[in-house]
């Protein structure tokens, strides 16, 4: 590994001088400025491993030159040594508080000179090697962390397919859900984080059917008030399903599952919790399972045009759907529409495709 030296100095026979002792030592690439400015320029836009500069030059002098080089970013631990023919203690602590490393003292003594720039450059190799090391692990790291997370989106997505098959819903409409979720929190402004933690989310939102019976899950007609009363409870199942995770997509999972029923005028369900009390992952995939469920065929119902499951939504604004994701919604119709063309269930495949 070769190492870059700055050599700062306005006397081209000093300039000469440590260049020389500076080529000698193996690994180490001399570049002299007579210049400080100039050389403070190119230390500013190119990379530099050790900096030797003097003390009495032209504006900015040396100890000006440390000080704004260590301002610059990724310079503050680049070895900085100073050159000076003033012995003042004075000159040493200014120079120590602007940032130097170490220093020399005029007539530089080459023996000295050259074993301490042979260790500074040893310091500085081994300094490297450890941020290249740091630098690896940390995508090292980066990339076990995405497989974990692939994982547990996929086990995610396995386990919202089970309710499927108690359920005449499909995961097409799971598919189709999610992403109209995610695309609605995109249009509220929710940070990226957010929207991709709706959209692993929301699939989630049915879970606790599994715990409603058959009789009452696939009857093909209208509920009567007692089966509805039992069919409710799903919201509930599914939060006791998923809550209390040491996984933040669980945790919002839990929120979607028991939360997704309720209306923003407090006519829905388990709670009757009313507008901004409703949690906001809530409101937004009540919007996108109602449309979803409404343009979709059931073994009990066929499949709603799809204006007319607009028409629907928006006619609802501000009765069951907060007016906010209504109109995030509805604002992005193009989008709507090709993520219902991405995902019709005769075009998927059996592996998730999220």
């Amino acid at each position: 590994m070769s190492l870059s030296v700055v050599i700062v100095d306005d006397s081209e026979i000093n300039l000469t001088v440590l260049r020389h002792l500076v080529s000698k030592i193996d690994g180490l690439q001399p570049l002299c400025f007579d210049a400080s400015q100039k050389a403070l320029d190119w230390c500013t836009t190119n990379e530099v491993d050790i900096v030797i500069v003097d003390y009495m030059m032209p504006a900015p002098d040396g100890l000006e030159f440390i000080r704004r080089f260590r301002e610059v970013d990724g310079r503050q631990d680049v070895p900085a040594i100073m050159i000076t023919a003033n012995d003042l203690r004075e000159v040493r602590y200014a120079a120590l508080q602007a940032g130097a490393t170490d220093f020399l003292t005029k007539p530089v003594d080459k023996t000295e000179f050259t074993a301490r720039i042979r260790n500074i450059a040893q310091l500085r190799h081994a300094q490297k090697l450890l941020g290249d090391r740091a630098a690896l692990l940390a995508q090292e790291v980066a990339a076990a962390t995405a497989v974990i997370a692939e994982r547990e989106r996929e086990t995610i997505f396995r386990l919202s397919k089970a309710a499927e098959y108690r359920d005449p819903e499909t995961g097409g409409h799971i598919l189709r859900m999610a992403h109209y979720s995610r695309l609605i929190a995109e249009r509220l402004g929710l940070a990226p984080q957010e929207q991709q933690l709706i959209l692993e989310a929301a699939p989630m939102h049915d879970i606790g059917k599994v715990g409603i019976p058959d009789q009452i899950l696939l009857k093909p007609g209208r509920l009567d008030a007692e089966e509805f009363t039992i069919m409710k409870r799903h919201a509930e199942i599914g939060h006791r399903i998923l809550r209390n995770s040491t996984s933040p997509i669980l945790n919002a999972a839990a929120v979607v599952a028991l939360s997704h029923h309720e209306k923003f005028d407090g006519g829905g369900y388990p709670q009757g919790l009313v507008g901004g009390a409703i949690p906001l992952h809530g409101r937004i995939v009540a919007v996108a399972d109602v449309f979803d469920a409404l343009t979709s065929a059931r073994p009990y119902k066929r499949a709603w045009e799809i204006d007319a499951a607009r028409e629907f939504i928006l006619d609802n604004s501000g009765l069951h759907f907060d007016p906010q994701c209504v109109d995030a919604f509805t604002g992005a119709w193009s989008e709507v529409l090709a993520i219902r063309s991405r995902f019709l269930d005769e075009n998927l495949e059996s592996s998730p495709d999220t």
